[in-house]
């Protein structure tokens, strides 16, 4: 039996992967597993099922990816987002981007980025940056660390150089970014 993998735009999250797997159960769609970005089915499904399926996820904000092209971009995105939120093994945290992204996805570093930038009209970096921030919003929001902890606990060199870059994205401190709160965050899938 040969296995075949789905790529679904937007599945970032625990949530996405619980929902996709409650449609593909309704569907009666048979899986081995799911994970963010991915759906390993056992089988290659009909073309009907895969109608349905397509237009279930749409319902509830996600996408099939047609092509391999698409599903890379999408495998960027994923590895980038577990990077930037230090959702990955300590080992994997001292690893630079460009290395972690070659190792990962077996390809050179040079054409992921090419590729990326040529597709989604911004650099890797400029990506890993806003993720990066989306983390430091979100530690803001809820208030429990000081800007130095959460400069530490993000590996940035210094609360002046978080500053700055929390400022030259989302045009505000991250002190008055804390005042306003959540007001301007962004959905994961909408950065």
């Amino acid at each position: 039996m040969s296995q075949e993998i789905l790529f679904v735009k937007n599945m970032v999250c625990h949530r996405c992967v619980l929902a996709v797997e409650d449609i593909l159960n309704n569907a009666a769609i048979s899986f081995q597993k799911v994970v963010a970005g991915e759906i390993h089915l056992g089988e290659k499904i009909s073309n009907e099922k895969n109608g349905l399926l397509s237009s279930r996820l749409a319902a509830i904000g996600l996408e099939l990816i047609d092509n391999r092209m698409s599903g890379l971009i999408e495998k960027i995105k994923q590895l980038v987002i577990k990077k930037a939120r230090n959702e990955v093994e300590e080992k994997e945290r001292k690893t630079k981007l460009s290395v972690y992204l070659s190792q990962q996805l077996h390809h050179e570093y040079t054409y992921l980025s090419s590729f990326f930038s040529l597709v989604e009209g911004r650099t890797i970096e400029n990506y890993f940056i806003e993720q990066r921030i989306e983390k430091v919003k979100e530690m803001l929001v809820y208030n429990e660390m000081t800007l130095s902890q959460i400069s530490f606990d993000m590996e940035y060199s210094s609360v002046a150089h978080l500053s700055n870059q929390f400022k030259k994205i989302t045009g505000l401190t991250p002190s008055h970014f804390r005042k306003v709160g959540s007001m301007k965050r962004k959905m994961i899938d909408h950065v």
